[in-house]
């Protein structure tokens, strides 16, 4: 048996020992042949996977009655993770949910990092920097790559740590961001936690 979360640009799989990815672009889901758990927010593969027997999407066993009709399936799967906490999913969006009491109580989109590193470059071939994760969030910048860093992160930051909970980082950039939260939890396999409590709970396991 496999767990599987399917984003835009990778199929992430966890198995009982390890987790890897494989390329969105090039992967072929009928090649495999063990029964497969998934969810998936990327509109391409939904119709492909579909069509798979052992391929079982997820999402259909989840109780959405806590969450608002148009929430990404992947943020739902990290939200049932936790009991309580703020989550930072770090991929091509930035999301971040919180959790109290294990009931969702909200939560808000950002632009992913290089989604953002990309509209300044449109701006301006000027601003064409990437983040500086590494800036003091305490002072002003005097230069434009920290100028263009602080306007992204110390928004972010402020809104996170208003809140004084536990954060958990995840996602392909959250390592990046635990520069900014050095308390916060990383934990790469977050969504795979949220599954397995999905399965549990609808006795697929």
């Amino acid at each position: 048996m496999l767990l599987c979360d399917v984003g835009n640009t990778s199929y992430h799989f966890l198995n009982e020992e390890s987790d890897y990815k494989k390329e969105a672009d090039s992967f072929v889901p009928s090649l495999v042949e063990e029964q497969v758990f998934y969810i998936c927010v990327n509109p391409h593969v939904k119709p492909v996977l579909k069509k798979l027997e052992n391929w079982i999407d997820l999402s259909l066993h989840v109780d959405r009655i806590n969450y608002y009709e148009s929430m990404g399936i992947d943020r739902i799967v990290a939200c049932e993770a936790i009991e309580n906490g703020i989550i930072i999913d770090a991929g091509s969006a930035l999301t971040v949910d919180i959790v109290k009491d294990g009931v969702f109580e909200g939560g808000f989109i950002y632009a992913g990092v290089h989604a953002m590193e990309q509209t300044y470059k449109n701006i301006s071939l000027a601003l064409e920097y990437s983040f500086n994760f590494e800036l003091d969030l305490d002072k002003m910048p005097k230069n434009s790559q920290d100028a263009i860093s602080y306007g992204y992160l110390k928004t972010l930051y402020c809104e996170v740590t208003s809140h004084k909970m536990d954060i958990f980082l995840t996602g392909g950039d959250a390592k990046k961001f635990a520069k900014i939260f050095p308390h916060a939890r990383v934990d790469e396999r977050l969504i795979f936690k949220g599954m397995k409590k999905i399965m549990k709970k609808a006795d697929l396991c």
